[in-house]
């Protein structure tokens, strides 16, 4: 699989310093699963981040933090019982953990085009839907209120920067106008994360605008 198309290197120490939301953590994981390049790169930020840690002045406990594990420790466990993935949300390049969480039935968006959310176990500002576009395709050009992360899974399509296949990140915000053309002969399918709308450009586009449900 070759990959062209990656999250920045911003985005990738974010991932790995923990600071991203729910929604956006599963865009970037579901990239790594794909590209070595960016794991090594996310593994270098996790390795310098502990010598950081290694490195600090030690600080003294409180006067009860020995206790107050003792106390943990005699607490009975929660038993945990990991869900196993439904036949139907197995998908290959979607990590296990995503499959494990409840999926919505595919639901009509526009022609040609659908949509099916993950729901997930965390408050997430980035909502979480699988999206899938029929061959050959063009999408209305259209730009973002906010942030979407985009991975390609299936298939592929193409903009003005490129042509994105499985294993690819495409970025879009409100400096982003796009207008995706998906390939011939399959099916494109994408997992998105994101932040507030999509906005449809022209005059079409407002017209039409109340009844794409992204």
């Amino acid at each position: 699989m070759s990959i062209a198309h990656h999250p920045s290197e911003a985005l990738l120490a974010a991932y790995g310093a923990g600071r991203l939301d729910a929604g956006e953590h599963i865009a970037i994981a579901t990239h790594l699963l794909a590209c070595a390049q960016c794991r090594a790169f996310v593994r270098a930020v996790e390795q310098a981040g502990g010598s950081v840690l290694a490195e600090l002045t030690p600080v003294p406990l409180s006067a009860d933090a020995l206790a107050s594990v003792e106390a943990r420790l005699q607490q009975a466990p929660e038993r945990f019982s990991p869900a196993k993935a439904p036949p139907h949300q197995k998908m290959a390049g979607l990590p296990r953990f995503v499959q494990t969480y409840p999926f919505d039935e595919w639901r009509s968006v526009a022609p040609a085009l659908q949509a099916r959310t993950i729901r997930l176990p965390h408050a997430s500002l980035a909502r979480v839907f699988l999206l899938k576009a029929g061959p050959g395709t063009r999408l209305l050009e259209h730009t973002h209120s906010g942030v979407e992360m985009t991975c390609v899974l299936e298939g592929g399509f193409s903009h003005k920067d490129g042509h994105f296949g499985p294993g690819d990140f495409d970025f879009g915000d409100s400096s982003v106008d796009h207008r995706p053309l998906i390939d011939d002969g399959v099916d494109c399918v994408c997992l998105v994360a994101m932040r507030g709308r999509l906005d449809i450009n022209g005059i079409l586009g407002r017209l039409i605008q109340p009844f794409v449900r992204l």
